[in-house]
C-alpha cells in the first residue's frame, strides 16, 4: 500500500460506540423519561451525532473505554460536581459580602494532558466552575482569568485550578 494512501474507512468509525453511549445516557438523563419513544428518538439522534463526530475527527479515538477508564470518568464527574458546588458557594460569598475583597488576575497553569479532547474537557471543567475562565491554551500552558487569584505561582495555581480534574481526565483521555 503506498504511504500516501488512506486505509479503507469503516462504517463504524473508531470511538463512535463509546461516544454514542455517553451521548445516549446524557439524552436519557436530560429527558428524565424511560418512555420507549423518547429512547428510540434519542438512540437515533445520538447515533447520528456520534457517527458525524467520530467520522470527522480523531479526537474521540483517544478515549479509553476500559473498566478503569469508566471508573475514572465517574470519579471525574463526582469531582466536577463537588468543585462546581464549592465554586458556587464562593460566588455566593462574594455576592452577599458587604465589601468585595477580591484580587482578579490572569494566571498561567500547566497541564499534563496531551490529547485534544482531554484538554477540551479540562478547559470546559475550569470554565464551567464560576470564578474562572480559560482564555488561551499554548502547548502545555493554559491562561486562566481567576476572579480571586490566590496565587500567581504556576505550581500553586495548577494545584488549585487544574489538579482536581486532571488526575481523572488523564486516566480517561490521556
Amino acid at each position: 500500500m503506498p504511504s500516501d494512501a488512506r486505509p479503507p474507512t469503516s462504517l463504524v468509525p473508531r470511538g463512535m460506540l463509546g461516544l454514542w453511549a455517553v451521548l445516549f445516557v446524557i439524552w436519557m438523563a436530560a429527558n428524565s423519561a424511560l418512555n420507549p419513544a423518547v429512547a428510540i428518538t434519542g438512540a437515533i439522534i445520538t447515533l447520528l451525532l456520534s457517527w458525524i463526530f467520530a467520522a470527522r475527527g480523531s479526537a474521540w479515538q483517544t478515549i479509553r473505554w476500559t473498566p478503569r477508564g469508566l471508573c475514572h470518568f465517574v470519579a471525574y464527574t463526582g469531582t466536577f460536581v463537588i468543585e462546581l458546588v464549592k465554586a458556587n458557594i464562593n460566588m455566593l460569598g462574594y455576592v452577599y459580602a458587604p465589601r468585595i475583597d477580591i484580587k482578579p488576575g490572569i494566571v498561567k497553569v500547566r497541564t499534563r494532558l496531551t490529547s485534544p479532547i482531554g484538554r477540551l474537557a479540562l478547559a470546559n471543567s475550569i470554565a464551567l466552575t464560576p470564578g474562572s475562565l480559560v482564555m488561551d491554551m499554548k502547548g502545555e500552558a493554559l491562561f486562566i482569568h481567576w476572579l480571586d487569584a490566590q496565587t500567581t505561582d504556576i505550581d500553586g495555581a495548577t494545584r488549585s485550578l487544574v489538579a482536581p480534574f486532571e488526575t481523572h481526565l488523564e486516566k480517561v483521555f490521556g
